[in-house]
């Protein structure tokens, strides 16, 4: 029966990594059915604590295992494909068949997906079971995964803290042992965040290395460099193997170019200069997280790195720069994203009826409607920003060097 196993056999298969759990598939140590219906368990017992998955595809899932399964039995294992078999979910922002593609935004509640994603399909084609899609931030600009559609999700480690966002809910259910990987999308920390707050790796590509097709909201012009589709695992070891999986032109994304991935490897840790940078900005930093910062800088410093500290001042102008080439890059304004076609949102009316508990919109996405029409500095600065963050580029770049 598939949900006969024993609780002593699921949990090893829910700290195993996507490449772990392929490789036991294709050797037959395993059955796609065995992994899928853990994970499955795995998430019907944490996601009402953290509601990171919200819609599943849980009978799809098991007949696709099944089919994994018939293929295993006939095929040679050389020819399985590298994700043979496993579960993941995927980021609802993301187009998935037949499943929801609201990214959080009631205006949006409703549409269903009427294809794939092209990073979908890539992982699709390369065997990956999608067990259903998970929770965002209001038309993901926010760093906290709460909408009005699905509600917010909590932290894998404790459900009354923050997931992060905006792919909070791959974020979570990854970190809670629900799917070895999920797909997730980062234009100002929206992989980076949530795999930081739930205990697990993401990867935010180098612009214009993953296509973003599929997705819901789109960047624009130059932004399509700044947003990035990557991916969220339990396991770094999943890293790059689910990037090469991901990368590559589709002739859809105009930010989308060729690249020539190297081996990780072929890297020696004693051949590499680390940049320790410490500057807080007036921002107050946990004792915990900066014990935590040393650790890994003198973990990496035992393997031979030349470890170097360094200050980084343009780093306090994070914010304005990232504000101000983003909205350069032009497009729909965040205003019109939430009028979905219709009337730009207006957010002082937006937010009045919010007070009331009338607005269909999140605080946060109110807020980030209203900086829109507020004449501030930053505007007036913008070109000074713009340059600033050259100048900063320029001056990392020049500080991590050719083996940094």
């Amino acid at each position: 029966m598939e949900g006969s196993m024993t609780s002593t056999m699921n949990a090893p298969l829910l700290t195993l990594s996507a490449s772990a759990l392929a490789r036991m598939i294709r050797e037959r140590k395993v059955t796609s059915t065995e992994v899928v219906v853990a994970h499955i368990e795995r998430i019907e017992r944490v996601n009402p604590a953290l509601n990171a998955v919200v819609k599943d595809r849980f009978a799809e899932a098991r007949a696709e295992a099944r089919a994994a399964d018939e293929r295993t039995k006939s095929a040679d294992p050389a020819d399985l494909p590298a994700l043979h078999g496993v579960p993941c979910t995927i980021k609802e922002s993301f187009a998935l068949t037949g499943m929801p593609n609201t990214s959080g935004l009631v205006a949006r509640r409703g549409v269903l997906a009427d294809g794939d994603a092209t990073t979908v399909a890539r992982l699709r084609a390369a065997g990956a079971i999608p067990l259903g899609v998970t929770n965002v931030s209001e038309l993901c600009m926010w760093m906290e995964s709460a909408n009005r559609v699905y509600g917010r999700t909590g932290n894998a480690y404790d459900p009354r803290r923050t997931a992060g966002g905006s792919s909070g809910g791959e974020g979570a259910i990854v970190g809670a042992g629900g799917v070895p990987f999920g797909l997730g999308a980062d234009i100002g920390g929206s992989i980076r965040l949530p795999a930081f707050f739930n205990g697990v790796f993401g990867h935010k590509p180098t612009g214009g290395l993953v296509p973003g097709t599929g997705q819901y909201p789109i960047a624009s012009n130059a932004a399509l460099r700044y947003l990035s589709t990557g991916p969220i695992a339990r396991r770094a070891e999943d890293l790059m193997p689910l990037l090469r999986i991901l990368a590559g032109p589709d002739d859809k994304d105009a930010g989308c170019i060729p690249f020539s991935l190297g081996d990780p490897d072929a890297v020696s840790i004693a051949d590499l200069t680390v940049i320790d940078v410490r500057d807080q900005n007036h921002i107050s930093v946990s004792p915990d997280l900066l014990a935590a910062q040393d650790r890994a800088a003198e973990a990496l410093g035992r393997r031979g790195a030349r470890v170097k500290k360094a200050s980084v001042k343009g780093l306090r102008h994070a914010v304005e720069i990232w504000s101000a080439m983003t909205e350069a890059a032009g497009g729909p304004t965040f205003g019109e994203l939430m009028g979905n076609g219709g009337p730009a949102v207006r957010p002082g009316i937006e937010l009045a009826r919010w007070l009331f508990g009338r607005s269909p919109h999140t605080l946060p996405a109110i807020g980030l409607a209203l900086l829109e029409h507020v004449p501030k500095l930053l505007r007036a600065r913008a070109g000074e920003f713009i340059e600033a963050g050259q100048r900063l580029r320029a001056e990392i770049c020049d500080l991590i060097g050719l083996w940094g």
